[in-house]
């Protein structure tokens, strides 16, 4: 095994006696030596009571013939660190998360590594370990909470933020927006919809890194504590069979995940995050290859936030392995997984309970998949939107530009009532380099949507969204600003024509205007540039290659 190097041996009689120390007996030396890599924090709903689940694992581990050995991860909350200079770290400690699991992971040799982690940075920098080390690993996701009720109104993250938007309109008072507060977040966690966590939980399933049922069983129910143990029994076992993540991790199993979260409608951040795990796993996997298979994936499941469904809704009509076996005529289903059995062997017995949540791919909610990859003169290495938050009259839209240097100044705009109808909003200087660390906009997005404007204006940017984010919203526009790319030749009042059918996001200006803008254009520094972040800025690449860190010179 793995571990033995660290067990075994005269030399090894100072590690035998830590180990001790630690309670590892005698007859635990020769079992396997299981890492559980628990993102537990207080500060995140989905994270809270991650210190109970890990007990269930731990106890899997133990009846499998393992000895588990828990240590910890950071995890952020996007939700608090949205709308201020907290979320330039959200995207960055992706990577700090992906470290830190490699670091213990060789430091310790483990035999294998149970991945326990529910939110939007932490389950992406979990998976990029696996890839990275390549030692048997499954992924433990924390599961959704409950939706928030109002009243007879389903409430959740998207509603709180709509209400900022809705109270400066005049449209409720400060008492309806305190109830808001009360109600959105009932229980423990990831957001109740089709938000970025549950985004990649669910891809995490598809990908084959959990076991079927895990993504959308929720935090509160005793399924998910079940999962967990059956997952600390699986480790144990995936390492004698000496099963790893490459060996899961192929390109197969990427364009699953792909058709997944199409028939999902699922978060733009997917993209940034599957691009990230692939190259970790030395998998090609261009940003094209998104569209492609968007192109030829009904979306299926209308997901909050754009759609009335939320996670309880999906889990009970069948989950993951439903919605799978909906898609079995677009998937790989030789592909391996956690289970040791393809994608075809797990859903074989899938089911749909409910066709109103999990649809016939002859009856869609769109005949194509929920993300479209844009390209043209303003982003000529793409753009990506989530075409399933658009409304059908807001797919083609075309205005003059207002253009904002940061996010701070386009919500004060937003909220002053400075943006008219028919206008398109450009936040730029929000990329990976431009941030630095790529915020998400759902603080204005969520304004203009509060305000009744989400198909009336439209807004761009070379940052990213949330999940709740709907509107006829484009992120990721590469290159950047801050890497000299066309959206820094933006002014007041130049036309962008944004054509999602044509997958066309271009500016009224000739290649000879652009150029002549940007002949004058000078780097600027970033808002933040000291510590984590400007070690971040030097090594990030653009949004089109995942916001991943590039390898340093050798």
């Amino acid at each position: 095994m793995r571990s033995d190097i660290i067990k075994f041996g005269v030399e090894r009689a100072p590690h035998r006696a830590i180990w001790k120390c630690l309670g590892v007996t005698d007859e635990d030396l020769d079992k396997p030596f299981i890492g559980i890599a628990n993102s537990f924090t207080e500060l995140v709903p989905g994270h809270m009571h991650l210190d109970k689940l890990v007990e269930y694992v731990k106890a899997g581990v133990r009846a499998a013939g393992g000895v588990p050995f828990e240590f910890n991860t950071i995890a952020i909350c996007d939700g608090l660190a949205m709308g201020h200079e907290g979320m330039h770290y959200s995207l960055p400690s992706r990577e700090i998360i992906a470290d830190s699991v490699e670091v213990m992971a060789e430091a310790y040799h483990f035999d294998g590594l149970v991945l326990l982690a529910n939110c939007d940075k932490i389950t992406p920098g979990m998976m990029m370990a696996a890839a990275r080390l390549n030692i048997p690993a499954i992924v433990v996701t924390g599961g959704p909470m409950l939706s928030g009720k109002y009243g007879r109104r389903r409430v959740d993250v998207t509603a709180i933020f709509e209400a900022i938007g809705e109270y400066s309109a005049g449209k409720i008072s400060l008492d309806d927006l305190k109830a808001l507060e009360d109600y959105a977040f009932p229980t423990c966690g990831s957001c109740n919809g089709m938000y970025t966590a549950n985004t990649m939980a669910c891809i995490a399933e598809a990908l084959g890194l959990s076991l079927p049922g895990c993504a959308t069983s929720l935090a509160v129910l005793s399924k998910k504590a079940r999962i967990a143990k059956k997952s600390g029994e699986r480790i144990v076992e995936m390492v004698k069979e000496d099963l790893k993540p490459i060996d899961i991790l192929t390109r197969k199993a990427f364009e699953n995940a792909i058709a997944v979260d199409m028939a999902l409608g699922g978060s733009t951040n997917a993209v940034l995050h599957l691009k990230a795990i692939a190259e970790e796993a030395n998998v090609d996997l261009p940003l094209e290859a998104f569209d492609e298979i968007a192109r030829k994936v009904p979306h299926i499941c209308d997901m909050r936030p754009s759609g009335p469904h939320d996670l309880e809704e999906l889990d009970v009509a069948g989950g993951i392995p439903a919605v799978m076996s909906m898609l079995r005529d677009k998937l790989h289903l030789d592909a391996i997984t956690v289970t040791g059995k393809t994608v075809g062997e797990n859903i074989k017995e899938a089911r749909v309970y409910d066709p109103e949540v999990i649809r016939s791919p002859s009856d869609p909610i769109h005949h194509q998949g929920g993300i479209a990859v844009l390209f043209g003169n303003l982003a000529p290495n793409g753009a990506v939107t989530k075409v399933t938050a658009i409304s059908p009259k807001a797919l083609v839209f075309s205005g003059p530009v207002r253009v904002f240097d940061s996010e701070e100044d386009a919500m004060k705009a937003i909220l002053n009532r400075e943006v008219n109808v028919g206008e398109v909003v450009v936040i730029r200087y929000e990329g990976p380099k431009g941030g630095p660390g790529m915020r998400e906009m759902l603080a204005p997005t969520a304004a203009i949507a509060g305000m009744g404007l989400s198909d009336s204006v439209a807004l761009i940017t070379d940052g990213r969204f949330s999940g709740a984010t709907r509107g006829p919203c484009i992120g990721h526009v590469s290159p950047e600003a801050a890497e000299g790319g066309p959206i820094a030749a933006l002014k007041d009042g130049d036309i962008i024509r944004i054509n999602v059918p044509a997958r066309r996001l271009d500016v009224e200006l000739s290649d000879e205007e652009v150029k002549r803008r940007l002949s004058s254009w000078k780097p600027r520094r970033p808002k933040i540039f000291k510590g984590c972040l400007r070690r971040y800025w030097y090594f990030v690449q653009s949004a089109d290659k995942g916001g991943s860190l590039k390898s340093p010179p050798p």
